[in-house]
């Protein structure tokens, strides 16, 4: 068992999202029969945007010769990929910031959805390409966007994550959040508790990926 969990806080381990996705690994590991899981850890706030290889490449009808697909943000994003195909399960680790995704976590997102490798255009719209496996999302949120109510924001993090891995041939995805962070620590801990308790809740299990 492999998992691949990708840190988009700014803050990096120190973050409350990074803290949730600790404990969604353990859960991962617990159901796990056999060795302990080996966990890759990607820090996505260190990740370039790419570059006008890249974009030219997104719109033409073949890649370019090796000499351009190894440079740049096309050899960044192979490597990207390749570090997705390898893992057994995907633990991403995020802040919402202004109602949806932070742009590191939206950079990742762009070296890996590439036409070509990880989902191809048919007739019938984008395909994607990757065998299907767990993804968990573990969201921190300094406002509340699960609730309903007049305090309650907008959410476009959860609908878009789960529509674009989609469109890469992930559809197992599992979200788990911890909300209204900037609210105090009673809310805070309220928060924690309730994202632990859904955890908990949560039948992990070591679902082999599809051939």
């Amino acid at each position: 068992m492999t998992i691949l969990r990708i840190i988009c806080s700014p803050r990096g381990r120190a973050s409350e999202s990074y803290r949730l996705s600790q404990r969604i690994v353990e859960r991962i590991a617990g159901a796990a029969d056999g060795a302990a899981p080996s966990v890759t850890e990607l820090d996505a706030t260190a990740l370039p945007h790419v570059d006008p290889d890249y974009a030219a490449t997104l719109s033409a009808p073949l890649d370019p010769p090796d000499e351009i697909l190894e440079r740049g943000a096309l050899r960044q994003s192979a490597e990207l990929i390749r570090s997705l195909r390898d893992a057994s399960h995907i633990v991403i680790a995020t802040p919402m910031h202004n109602f949806t995704v932070p742009s590191s976590l939206k950079a990742w997102i762009d070296h890996v959805v590439r036409v070509r490798h990880t989902f191809r255009i048919t007739a019938e719209g984008k395909l994607g390409s990757l065998s299907d496996r767990p993804v968990y999302v573990a969201i921190s949120s300094g406002g509340e966007f699960s609730e309903s109510g007049a305090q309650r924001q907008p959410d476009f993090l959860t609908p878009y994550l789960r529509h674009v891995l989609g469109t890469i041939g992930l559809a197992d995805v599992t979200f788990f959040s911890v909300q209204g962070t900037a609210r105090g620590p009673a809310a805070l801990e309220a928060a924690r508790a309730k994202a632990e308790a859904d955890i908990a809740a949560h039948a992990f299990g070591a679902r082999a990926i599809a051939a």
